[in-house]
């Protein structure tokens, strides 16, 4: 009787066993296996590092709600849940979500609450749902919410280049999901930030004085107005992360381009944003006036670095719009819309982690990048103009009666003109095989160095326009005039990631998924088909195997009675 209740109490006891045996390791082992082709499921070093600094709860309020969301939406709804409970897989603390509708809010406190996402950059969008009774529009908000017990901060998941079909700009936004959140996580873990240096001294930054950079990098980067004359050796310049030069109008001195120069090669990343000619824009009207070659005494050192700013203006047919005094209306002046080719709304992006998804980029008066040898440095190409552009070299006349006619399209012929180039690798110092300036004592010198140099032939792309009421400095990428904003901050603010730490969170927005769209015409020829299929096949798969259960019994009862 015992051996008999033994053989039956056995695999009760080996199968419990074995689960108290699991649940005890799963305590102490920690691990996950992405069997996805792209590794959907997987996470970057650097996020996996941010995540690691994670020493109290976060929670993710998802905004993107709303009732009868379109497919792509819902995809997009389901990828923020995928991705937050992916961190929360690797999070040494919890990491919950919810969801929350701006639109639920009592009016009064509606309109407060929906400026304050703004500040995260967190626009509504009109989406259009199809109901039964037509075609209706939807506010919704494509952003989320990240928050710790003291601080929050936001992001828009939503995404996109110009020209882009919404499922590239869906599939574009679930790419750089992880990108996003991580980025609004670091903001609440890591508030210590780097140090900027914005160049002063020689015309910088005259129209704004900087306010364009500091809004748009408020609380991630430290920014400092250096006047480099004041500088006296290379080792005053090393604890800036970046240097920025501005849209200078005066000349840098010899020495001044020394500094520079051995910045660099100590390992430094600066950024270059230079006029190849001068404009007088409020010389515009009437006959015009001539923008003239510059000289601003940078241009040898960019030539050694491997590329150069050339001395003359692109207009291009994808343009923007300057505002004129256009006549009277009774008493009142009227402004209006003047066509510029001028400005140009650069969409055309490189697949590089500072441009990916970015949206259109306006530069005003951009002179056209030429690239020349350069052993070791690595160049790449960032933002294009469009297919229509053209080159005009210096002296170029500049004057509003010039739009008063349709241009000559054929003139338009050049294509996507580089407007923005990443110079990477090891650099070679102006001043190899040369004297140095004074004061400068040969044993500190180095003739080869590994930074990172960013050139744009406009010096005015990251300076904010101003308020057509009052005057005020606007934040950096509206248009006054349009209501337009453009992508000018973003586009700072991913290089300024990417020159501070390259393999940083910055690396995962270059993680690419792959589209997989179903054949639309093979699904209206063989619908019937497959539900036909889908409905029936189990019916029969388990009719022909109850079929051959019973077939069985009855052969072997069949034996037994014989």
């Amino acid at each position: 009787m015992k051996n008999t209740a033994l053989h039956i109490a056995k695999p009760w006891l080996f199968l419990f066993g074995g689960i108290l045996v699991f649940v005890l390791l799963a305590q102490f082992l920690n691990f996950r296996i992405d069997l996805t082709e792209e590794k959907r499921y997987s996470l970057h070093p650097a996020t996996e590092d941010v995540l690691s600094e994670i020493t109290e709860p976060l929670r993710v309020e998802i905004l993107l709600v709303g009732e009868n969301l379109q497919g792509g939406m819902r995809r997009l709804q389901k990828s923020i849940e995928e991705t937050v409970r992916t961190f929360n897989a690797y999070s040494p603390e919890k990491i919950t979500f919810s969801y929350f509708d701006p639109m639920s809010i009592e009016a009064e406190q509606r309109e407060e609450f929906v400026l304050s996402l703004t500040q995260y950059g967190i626009n509504p969008t009109n989406l259009s749902v199809k109901q039964t009774t037509g075609l209706q529009t939807q506010l919704i908000f494509p952003g989320i919410l990240v928050s710790n017990e003291e601080y929050e901060t936001g992001a828009l998941i939503l995404k996109g280049e110009r020209g882009m079909s919404s499922d590239q700009i869906l599939n574009q936004s679930i790419e750089n999901l992880e990108f996003e959140l991580s980025n609004a996580i670091r903001k609440l873990t890591s508030p210590e930030s780097s140090s900027i240096a914005m160049i002063m001294g020689h015309g910088e930054m005259s129209s704004d004085e900087g306010f364009g950079m500091v809004e748009a990098l408020d609380g991630e980067f430290e920014l400092f107005k250096v006047p480099l004359e004041q500088a006296n050796s290379p080792a005053d310049l090393v604890g800036f992360k970046m240097i920025f030069i501005q849209g200078p109008k005066e000349s840098y001195t010899e020495r001044e381009v020394y500094l520079l120069d051995q910045y660099v090669m100590g390992g430094g990343n600066l950024v270059i944003l230079l006029d190849g000619v001068a404009v007088e824009i409020e010389n515009a009207g009437g006959e015009g006036t001539l923008a003239m070659p510059v000289d601003l005494g940078l241009d040898n050192l960019l030539f050694r670095y491997g590329i150069r700013v050339n001395k003359d203006l692109i207009q291009d047919l994808n343009f923007g719009y300057f505002p004129v005094m256009g006549g009277n209306f009774g008493d009142q002046q009227q402004m209006v819309r003047l066509p510029w080719p001028f400005y140009i709304n650069a969409g055309i992006m490189a697949d590089h982690a500072i441009t990916k998804g970015l949206d259109v980029v306006q530069f005003r008066f951009a002179s056209s990048l030429d690239t020349v040898k350069a052993d070791g440095v690595i160049k790449t190409p960032l933002i294009f103009s469009s297919e229509s552009s053209r080159i005009l070299p210096a002296p170029v006349r500049v004057a509003f009666s010039d739009m008063e006619s349709e241009p000559d399209l054929t003139l338009f012929n050049r294509k996507n003109l580089p407007l923005a180039y990443l110079l990477e690798g090891n650099f070679t110092s102006m001043y190899k095989n040369r004297f140095l300036p004074e004061d400068f004592a040969k044993a500190d010198f180095k003739d080869t160095g590994n930074g990172k140099v960013l050139v744009i032939g406009d010096g005015d792309v990251f300076q904010s326009q101003t308020s057509l009421e009052n005057g005020a400095p606007l934040a950096l990428g509206e248009d006054p005039f349009s209501q337009t904003t453009y992508a000018n901050k973003l586009f700072l603010k991913n290089l300024t990631q990417y020159l501070a730490d390259p393999e940083g969170i910055i690396a995962s927005r270059t993680r690419t998924f792959q589209i997989r769209p179903l054949n639309k015409v093979k699904i209206a020829q063989e619908k019937t088909f497959w539900q036909g299929l889908n409905v029936l096949a189990p019916v029969i798969v388990l009719v022909i195997f109850g079929w051959i259960v019973w077939w069985i019994r009855k052969n072997n009862y069949s034996r037994k009675v014989n």
